[in-house]
């Protein structure tokens, strides 16, 4: 089985494997596509991604959150883009989509029901917490969004199934790890013994401010800099000093460090409370299972809502961060074996 997550901005894919029975995750990929601007190249990225995990006929398991871009009007749209290139890339290979419904679905029946296809991502990635550990909130946060899903009994119980639903009972927080300006984090950061307030500019992402703390790498810096430079930290701190209409040259490395610190501790504040929010309607939960390019915010905020927190990382390695992908391989292949 092949797994993706085809987003608006990165497409990931992971390849899980049945031998005697028995279902092996062997690796997991990720190409950045930004597909407002590049929704030509996804059937080339989905061909070279599908090679570089080993290639020959398989199965394809998907879910999106591509349909969101503002490269389509509608959802429907979308989802349709989406299913048409899956068919382009892998003509006569099985493609099976997942729903929010925990089902899956063939590319006709996911064009009659868009909503129930569109953004189920994180269902996916539920389902699959809740094989691992029966009663938790997971709490993924990637490099955009962040989901918080309740699950008893190994079953996902959220609340809402569209993201306008999601939105509205703090299921989904429109807060990532990468890509969310710093603006959108926080109004205001210490600045000079007083309270300065940011430029809604889209001057810095709030990767500048992990690229600068050191809890992300350029690596894990996927996208383009607002400023088109490199991931590096000192480009990153130039990035933040910009924030507050200042440059490398009005604010020393402490100045730059206590903005960051700052914006840091915004997000995880913002995450703890959309934590305490989901877990009041599910007291019983006291372990969070955290996943994502950001589980390292996702464990701190889970710690200071109360919660035991587990890694989805110790028990699927490096593919953690592309959860969904890997999810929905895993989900595919075990019905497929009867798991």
């Amino acid at each position: 089985m092949l797994g993706w997550d085809i987003g608006g901005v990165n497409t990931k894919a992971a390849r899980v494997e049945i031998e005697n029975g028995r279902l092996s995750l062997l690796r997991s990929v990720l190409a950045p596509l930004e597909m407002q601007r590049e929704s030509a190249a996804l059937v080339p990225t989905l061909r070279r991604l599908a090679t570089l995990l080993g290639g020959g006929p398989v199965t394809h398991a998907v879910t999106m959150t591509a349909e969101l871009s503002q490269a389509f009007r509608t959802k429907r749209e979308g989802v349709g883009f989406v299913l048409d290139a899956l068919v382009e890339a892998f003509p006569g290979e099985p493609v099976e989509i997942y729903g929010a419904e925990g089902r899956f679905l063939d590319p006709a029946g996911a064009r009659q029901r868009p909503l129930e296809v569109a953004s189920a991502n994180w269902a996916a990635t539920a389902r699959f917490v809740g094989r691992q550990v029966s009663d938790c909130l997971m709490v993924d946060i990637g490099t955009t969004s962040s989901d918080i899903i309740p699950i008893e009994a190994g079953n996902p119980c959220a609340r809402g199934r569209t993201d306008p639903e999601r939105l509205l009972s703090g299921e989904l927080v429109y807060t990532g790890a990468l890509r969310t300006p710093v603006e959108a984090v926080a109004h205001e950061v210490p600045l000079w013994g007083g309270r300065c307030p940011l430029a809604a500019e889209r001057f810095a992402l709030i990767g500048d401010v992990y690229l600068w703390l050191g809890a992300l790498d350029a690596r894990d810096y996927t996208v383009t800099a607002p400023d088109g430079r490199p991931p590096t930290r000192e480009f990153a701190g130039e990035r933040l000093a910009r924030a507050v209409c200042a440059d490398a040259e009005m604010l020393d490395e402490e100045a730059v460090g206590t903005i960051a610190r700052a914006l840091a501790e915004a997000q995880v504040s913002t995450i703890t409370d959309a934590i305490r929010r989901v877990r009041a309607r599910h007291p019983g939960l006291g372990t969070a299972v955290v996943a994502g390019l950001g589980d390292f915010v996702a464990g701190e905020a889970a710690n200071r809502a109360g919660l035991e927190v587990a890694r989805l990382s110790d028990r699927i390695g490096s593919a953690a961060r592309t959860a969904p992908a890997a999810a929905v391989a895993w989900l595919l292949a075990e019905a497929a074996t009867g798991g």
